[in-house]
């Protein structure tokens, strides 16, 4: 560790942008790489994700799916089937064009994403409807040749998991589609402690090849909308455009039906954004790589005494399950230690010092409000678990405050414009349906449809852009 760990970070209310970067840099997070657009992501930021990766990993093998693996490049051939596809994708992708010293004889792509080199393989694979349905997931990176980039954001280069699944029936696919969303919804609430509005995107707004797309919207303290996962209804058109056939119990060939679906590291990003303050982190505990770190307060002779207190207590907590990290440096004042460990986010501080030791207890402080408690040692195993529980609980309760004070009902345009101008937010109004309308509030504000509130009836409201019977309420908002 260096000593900016512990110097003055701009005020999130202030300049939040580079309050953000400030916080990922010096968390250890992730950092920048002479490759312009890519980012490494440090130890401690890669403990992160593997958390949320095994969190996911867990769920979707309950359900049935594998994990699997498929090659970073793709012929151009094959990128080129799905014609709306390979459209939407086209100005991100990287070209690989010679092997050595030796020109292709065919571009490769480097994956923006992996239809079009799963879907290939699905055909060889599907003969029969006893072959269906296949339930893969993919741990991997891909590239996106992105204009502008920001750390876990929006990157060049990125993790992610994406799924690709083949069904026998529309029915299957569409509930495969819903199921996952399900799961991802599961998982950034109660995992990240993330609230999120979900629903379909409108048809400009969905991936592309999709039929449908799902999405869960969060919104960050800035007022700007983070797309946090998606899962897309493919119908029949990848299928068809690689020629997914199998023969049916009828005797009739007939073409599978697909989806696919994702969630990245950009939910780094989220947490970063939604739980973190003026003094760092704020990591909810299911998913901190460190969940407790144990600080002995020593002077002099005390020093052996309360370190060794201090290293059994911790073991004890390790043991019992919880990832604890114990910080016994000498160099280093206890009150440096402090603000190093809130900078990193960690949910529960212990610390113990000559007096604990005389009162057979420690004082446990919670990163989100600071509140101190004073435990006796043989409470401490009970204890510690009930605290963590509570913090990731309040963590999610403060985050839907926030997210409920965040939207806004209008049905006037020039509220909307004003409300997005000045607070931001998601803003709740009629839509008439029509791209053109899209078009014109993206083009006067910058917000976009985030996702349709399927549970508002439309009947009776006017379109806020253009004033015509609207076909669905949806909510827009300004997004990265």
């Amino acid at each position: 560790m260096v000593e900016e760990f512990v110097t003055a970070i701009p005020k999130k209310s202030v300049d939040f942008a580079d309050w953000y970067v400030q916080i990922v840099r010096r968390a250890e997070l992730a950092d920048y790489t002479p490759i312009k657009g890519c980012m490494v992501y440090r130890p401690y930021g890669y403990g992160i994700w593997e958390l949320i990766k095994d969190a996911l990993d867990r769920r979707l093998k309950a359900t049935g799916h594998q994990n699997a693996y498929f090659p970073l490049f793709i012929p151009e051939s094959f990128l080129t089937k799905e014609a709306e596809h390979v459209q939407g994708f086209a100005p991100e992708v990287a070209w690989v064009t010679h092997g050595g010293d030796e020109e292709l004889e065919e571009r490769l792509a480097i994956r923006p994403t992996s239809e079009a080199i799963v879907m290939p393989m699905y055909a060889k694979w599907v003969r029969s409807y006893r072959d269906l349905p296949i339930l893969i997931n993919l741990w991997n990176n891909v590239v996106r040749w992105e204009k502008v980039t920001r750390l876990f954001l929006r990157t060049t280069e990125f993790l992610w998991q994406e799924g690709h699944t083949v069904h026998r029936t529309a029915e299957d696919a569409m509930e495969e589609t819903l199921r996952i969303f399900g799961i991802y919804q599961d998982l950034v609430e109660n995992e990240l402690a993330i609230p999120v509005l979900v629903g379909p995107k409108s048809a400009q707004e969905k991936f592309a090849g999709a039929q449908a797309t799902y999405a869960l919207e969060a919104m960050m303290p800035d007022g700007r909308a983070l797309q946090c996962g998606t899962s897309h209804y493919f119908g029949q058109n990848f299928s068809q455009a690689f020629d997914i056939k199998f023969l049916d119990s009828d005797g009739e060939q007939k073409h599978a039906w697909s989806t696919s679906w994702g969630v990245s590291t950009r939910l780094i990003g989220g947490l970063v954004m939604t739980h973190g303050d003026d003094s760092g982190l704020i990591l909810p505990p299911r998913v901190a790589p460190i969940q407790v770190v144990v600080v002995p307060i020593f002077y002099g002779s005390e020093m052996a005494e309360v370190i060794a207190k201090a290293e059994e207590l911790a073991k004890a907590l390790e043991d019992a399950g919880i990832r604890t990290k114990l910080d016994a440096r000498d160099e280093y004042t206890p009150g440096w230690k402090f603000s190093e460990w809130e900078l990193r986010g960690v949910p529960l501080r212990l610390e113990i010092g000559p007096r604990d030791l005389q009162a057979q207890q420690v004082v446990l402080v919670r990163r989100d409000n600071r509140k101190k408690e004073k435990v006796g040692w043989d409470n401490l195993l009970a204890r510690v678990p009930e605290i963590l529980k509570d913090l990731q609980a309040a963590l999610l309760t403060r985050a839907r405050e926030f997210l409920r004070a965040s939207i806004y009902r209008t049905k006037e345009y020039g509220e909307f414009v004003s409300i997005m101008e000045s607070r931001r937010g998601f803003l709740l109004s009629p839509w008439c349906g029509e791209a053109s309308c899209e078009d014109k509030i993206k083009a006067e504000t910058t917000a976009t449809i985030r996702c349709i509130a399927e549970q508002e009836d439309a009947v009776g409201a006017a379109c806020i852009a253009c004033g015509h019977p609207a076909q669905a309420w949806a909510y827009f908002a300004k997004s990265y």
